[in-house]
């Protein structure tokens, strides 16, 4: 067996695609285009990278952008500062603060402070909270996008044997939430997890996003299961991989992400998406 691909890269242009139709619609009714605020503090590199990718791609659907770059001294005050002042701009439908944060500012204190209405990320505690108990709002932009993904390959979730490897806030538990409430049956895996083989072994469904190069060898992978890789390492040839061994993997899945162009461009269409969704639901 030869995994098939789910090609993360055309699945997002589609995306954007629909994504740009919605906007015109908008705008020929009238109807303002959907603002995305951006905010950036300090300059580690991939995060610039990932913001201009991220402005790039609003602008390219129609939606306007609002890039607020600051330097890595702001105090967390002027941010929460600003963030107030987004929170209260009609201009902006939705509100991303990209992380990581400088050391000297409280993440949790940051995110909070956006309005659950305007949280594009979906990290609020609210916007988490809505989808612990199935009534989702705005949904985590990755584990949204995974569950398209999962969505194209047409194979019904229910009932499956689900394991997400890695608990995190912004992948894991979110992921791990968006599997049960379609009732598959999930195991999340951390760093407390004994026999992380067996478990593997036993999924019909293998989410990983630790971010540990190949953490996952191919041959634990069952016949068949389905392997979804969060993870984008780059190794010191300078070439990128996932937290899954692809090669060895690919044989024996029935369908596959790859590192890169897997679930890195499902991440920023599914910010888009909930941007625009967010400006239809205020207009409703």
């Amino acid at each position: 067996m030869t995994a098939q691909i789910l090609d993360g890269k055309a699945i997002a242009a589609e995306i954007r695609e629909e994504l740009k139709e919605r906007v015109n619609t908008r705008v020929k009714k009238g109807l303002r285009k959907p603002g995305l605020a951006v905010v950036l503090v300090g300059e580690n590199p991939a995060s610039q990278v990932y913001v201009n990718s991220k402005c790039k791609q609003s602008v390219e659907v129609g939606i306007e952008s609002f890039s607020h770059k600051l330097p890595d001294t702001t105090s967390q005050d002027v941010l929460i500062t600003l963030i107030d002042e987004l929170n209260a701009d009609e201009r902006v439908d939705g509100i991303l603060v990209q992380l990581p944060l400088p050391d000297h500012i409280e993440d949790e204190a940051v995110l909070e402070r956006i309005a659950p209405a305007k949280d594009v990320d979906g990290f609020h505690p609210y916007n988490m909270g809505r989808l612990a108990i199935n009534m989702p709002t705005l949904r985590p932009c990755t584990p949204r996008g995974v569950m398209t993904m999962l969505e194209k390959t047409g194979i019904p979730l229910r009932g499956k044997n689900a394991v997400v490897i890695g608990a995190s806030k912004i992948v894991g538990m979110p992921m791990a939430l968006e599997l049960t409430n379609v009732r598959a049956t999930v195991t999340i895996c951390h760093s407390a997890t004994q026999d992380l083989e067996a478990k593997v072994r036993e999924a019909d469904i293998v989410v990983a996003g630790v971010g540990i190069p190949n953490f996952v060898p191919g041959d634990w992978i069952k016949d068949g299961a389905i392997v979804i890789d969060v993870g984008i390492n780059r190794l010191d040839d300078g070439s990128l991989c996932g937290d899954v061994d692809f090669a060895t993997a690919k044989e024996k899945a029935s369908w596959i992400t790859p590192v890169p162009g897997g679930v890195g461009p499902m991440t920023i269409a599914t910010l888009l998406n909930n941007a625009v969704d967010i400006a239809e639901q205020k207009d409703a």
